[in-house]
């Protein structure tokens, strides 16, 4: 993977529960760790076709894998103010360089 694609910047989240003082539990987001990746938004190519156990997968993200970093499906990709939960997380090769990343977008409910 060559640095020239990792063109976009990425910030990997965790979310946890925080009380406030009246009793209500409030999700937040605590900022893990901040890179630069290589995103592939979901299209009709043959690649895509041969994910379809993840049918639910909008993109994917190839970046370094952080030293000492454990991604864990409880984790939330952010990227250009939008927000993805992920789904599945492989290490390329298995020589724990690269980590690939199927995740989904998270869209905002209406009404």
């Amino acid at each position: 993977m060559s640095l020239g694609k990792m063109n976009v910047r990425i910030e990997i989240f965790s979310t946890i529960s925080v009380k406030d003082d009246e009793g209500f539990a409030t999700e937040e987001e605590q900022l893990l760790t901040s890179m630069r990746a290589y995103k592939e938004s979901r299209h009709g190519s043959e690649a895509w076709k041969n994910r379809a156990s993840f049918s639910e997968a909008s993109s994917l993200f190839r970046f370094r894998k952080p030293r000492g970093f454990e991604l864990t499906t409880d984790l939330v990709i952010g990227c250009k103010d939008e927000r993805y939960n992920i789904l599945s997380a492989e290490d390329i090769k298995q020589r724990g360089m690269y980590v690939e990343v199927l995740a989904e977008k998270i869209t905002g409910s209406k009404g």
